[in-house]
C-alpha cells in the first residue's frame, strides 16, 4: 500500500488519523509541524507517496510546506486539512500543486476515502508523465 506522511499540530488528530489510514493497510508516518515535515521528505528523499498536513501549524504551515514540497518533489501527492474556513480560502489558489483540501471535523471514512482518491490520482498522473 502507499507511504504517507501525515502532519499536524494536534496529536489526537494525529494518531486518529494514522489510525484510519492504517485500517487500509497504509505505512504512515507522523509529524507535528511543517518544518519537522519538510525536513522528513527531505532525509527520505521524497520517498511518499502522499503528503497529508495540516494548514494551520506552528513553525511552518501547510500552505508553505505544500509550495516547498511541490518546488522540491513534485511527483509528491498533496492533501491538506483544515477546520479553519478563512485557511481553506488561503489554498484556493494551490489547485494546481494540492489535490483537495478536507474540512475538519470528518469520519475515519471521509478521511480514508479523501486519501484514496488523492492516492489514485497521483498515480495517475505519475503514469502519464511516463
Amino acid at each position: 500500500m502507499a507511504r504517507i506522511l501525515i502532519a499536524d499540530d494536534e496529536e489526537s488528530m494525529r494518531t486518529l488519523v494514522a489510525r484510519a489510514l492504517a485500517l487500509d493497510g497504509h505505512e504512515t508516518v507522523t509529524v507535528e509541524d511543517g518544518a519537522e515535515a519538510l525536513d522528513r521528505i527531505s532525509t527520505d528523499d521524497g520517498r511518499f507517496d502522499l503528503l497529508l498536513t495540516d494548514i494551520k501549524m506552528p513553525v511552518m504551515d501547510g500552505i508553505a510546506l505544500a509550495l516547498a514540497v511541490a518546488r522540491d518533489f513534485p511527483t509528491l501527492t498533496i492533501l491538506l486539512m483544515t477546520g479553519f474556513a478563512d485557511q481553506r480560502e488561503r489554498a484556493s489558489g494551490l489547485n494546481a500543486i494540492v489535490h483537495d483540501v478536507v474540512t475538519k471535523p470528518f469520519s475515519v471514512a471521509d478521511i480514508r476515502t479523501a486519501v484514496a482518491d488523492a492516492l489514485a490520482a497521483g498515480a495517475q498522473a505519475w503514469r502519464q508523465d511516463i
